[in-house]
């Protein structure tokens, strides 16, 4: 069974920075797949933040564009999350997403906690 293992969630204070990372338990798997992050705050329904394919092509929600940065590394089996100018109200737990190909796995989620 194939696990997906995400890091870099932490609290920190607005306007400042923070990396995720979602790393697959297999090698050479996650290449053909489309990865993504989702986030989810209390009370809310779960939101798509950003989406990278195979080729790298990428996709953000409004929120964001422009603060956040989605990338993979294939040879590490691994999708990144680079956010910016973070703000209280990114403050959720965030998972990854990878699919395609009938297959669909999901992280267990990292808290992000936006305060000063």
């Amino acid at each position: 069974q194939v696990q997906f293992v995400e890091s870099g969630g932490g609290l920190v204070q607005p306007g400042g920075s923070l990396s995720l990372s979602c790393a697959a338990s297999r090698s050479s798997f996650i290449s053909r797949y489309t990865g993504g992050w989702y986030r989810q705050a209390p009370g809310k329904q779960r939101e798509l933040v950003a989406t990278i394919d195979s080729r790298g092509g990428t996709t953000y929600s409004a929120s964001a564009e422009g603060r956040f940065t989605i990338s993979r590394d294939n040879w590490k089996n691994t999708i990144y999350l680079q956010m910016n100018s973070l703000r209280p109200e990114d403050t959720a737990v965030y998972l990854c997403h990878i699919w395609g190909y009938g297959a669909d796995y999901w992280g267990q989620g990292t808290q992000v906690t936006v305060s000063g």
